[in-house]
């Protein structure tokens, strides 16, 4: 773990960051919006670069620009083994036993959808079931909602508590049992921070024979993970949730299943042989890797690694919470202010997502605009969540390693302005 970034407070197990460095570190820091230094809490939605991760990417096209797997030449070589060495560090920074379970897409979507056309397609039929939560992202609910009306399969769904936003799993064994052939659940809502326990549901599906997909878009940016000890068979997260470039997700994969799967896409580079009458692929990953990728957002992503771990995930996620428990601390004293999440702070991540009063969350998130505030405002991609609540929307501020308890202070004086407009 660097001193650079990461000090130790005397007498405490937790570590304490050094976010005005860590700050430096982030260019559009400098910036501001609206005439206001910016403040950006939108990190559920992506993370901000830093400049290590700016300069690799752009160092590819500066001093590579070469295609990857194909050129015998060195900058082809030399391109090709930053691609692969981000691979390996993925399958450090997860815990995967093999690189080789490490697929890269273009986001975590795309790792669903390959899943879902690569194993449950040819795997789901007529009869079967399908459980997912209602506190899913889109990406983990609609393909699967797709695949079991194209297949006749039961889409059965793990049923919100609106009274404190975690998943009711008294019913669990009777909505995942022996009809059930696989089983979708985020690891952290991307509405509240809510992290479920995933354990015992992975567990019951292991019971009955079913797979296992954690959605780990918002978990594996902020948390510590290890892939063994999650016991998942499968495993999806994106690149630029966690300082890394757009355009690049991960599918990590039991050995086993992937081997088993269809390719989802068809091309070059994912071929071994090709004959008129027969193709033979390649084994994993390649085999799921068709045509050019992006190669230096997958470079770009191997500096945000290095970044993170410079820094330490579990610093990282340690002063997350402490901003999310200042933050609910505060708005907690605004009169009309509705939080929404689960009250055990030890359950969530760094989202707070909140109403004020009558006033909708788009009027809400201008006004925070106005005061150089940026958040995300609506349904979050997740309008199951939203009906179980019974709402039309939310105001969200997501926390990262770079915001500060005084950008807390400054959101919620631009929340007391939202709620005197609407009072």
């Amino acid at each position: 773990m660097s001193t650079t970034h990461t000090t130790v407070a005397a007498g405490a197990d937790r570590y304490s960051l050094d976010v005005a460095r860590i700050r430096g570190d982030f260019p559009i820091l400098k910036q501001t919006m609206n005439g206001k230094p910016f403040v950006y809490l939108d990190n559920g939605a992506t993370a901000l670069k830093p400049e290590v991760v700016i300069d690799a990417e752009a160092g590819y096209y500066r001093e590579l620009g070469a295609n990857i797997h194909r050129g015998v030449y060195q900058f082809s070589e030399t391109a090709s083994a930053l691609y692969d060495g981000t691979r390996t560090k993925v399958a450090g920074f997860i815990g995967a036993p093999d690189p080789r379970q490490v697929i890269f897409t273009k986001s975590a979507t795309e790792s669903v959808n390959l899943i879902a056309y690569g194993w449950a397609l040819k795997n789901i039929v007529q009869g079967d079931e399908i459980c997912v939560t209602e506190i899913e992202h889109h990406a983990n609910f609609v393909p699967w909602q797709a695949l079991a009306e194209r297949t006749g399969a039961t889409l059965r769904c793990i049923p919100l508590n609106p009274a404190d936003g975690t998943l009711d799993l008294t019913g669990l064994d009777g909505l995942v049992n022996e009809r059930t052939r696989l089983v979708a659940i985020t690891a952290m809502s991307n509405v509240t921070g809510y992290m479920p326990p995933v354990a015992p549901v992975i567990a019951r599906a292991k019971a009955v024979g079913a797979l296992t997909v954690v959605d780990g878009a918002q978990w594996v940016s902020h948390s510590s993970v290890d892939v063994k000890t999650l016991d998942a068979d499968f495993l999806v997260f994106s690149a630029h949730k966690m300082c890394g470039p757009t355009g690049v997700g991960v599918l990590y994969g039991r050995e086993q299943l992937l081997e088993e799967m269809d390719p989802f896409l068809y091309g070059g580079d994912m071929v071994l042989r090709v004959r008129t009458d027969r193709t033979v692929f390649k084994e994993i990953p390649d085999k799921f890797e068709a045509g050019t990728p992006n190669i230096a957002g997958v470079i770009g992503f191997g500096s945000a690694i290095d970044y993170l771990l410079d820094i330490g995930m579990d610093a990282i996620h340690a002063h997350e919470q402490h901003l999310l428990s200042y933050a609910v601390e505060q708005m907690a004293a605004i009169d009309g202010v509705v939080c929404y999440g689960p009250t055990d702070l030890s359950t969530r991540g760094g989202i707070l997502s909140f109403n004020v009063a009558d006033a909708h969350p788009h009027d809400t998130g201008t006004i925070l605009d106005q005061d150089g505030i940026a958040v995300r405002t609506g349904l979050h991609c997740a309008h199951p969540f939203m009906h179980a609540l019974g709402v039309p929307g939310t105001t969200r501020a997501s926390f990262y390693l770079y915001n500060t308890r005084e950008e807390v202070d400054r959101l919620v004086q631009s929340v007391r302005r939202v709620r005197e407009i609407f009072a």
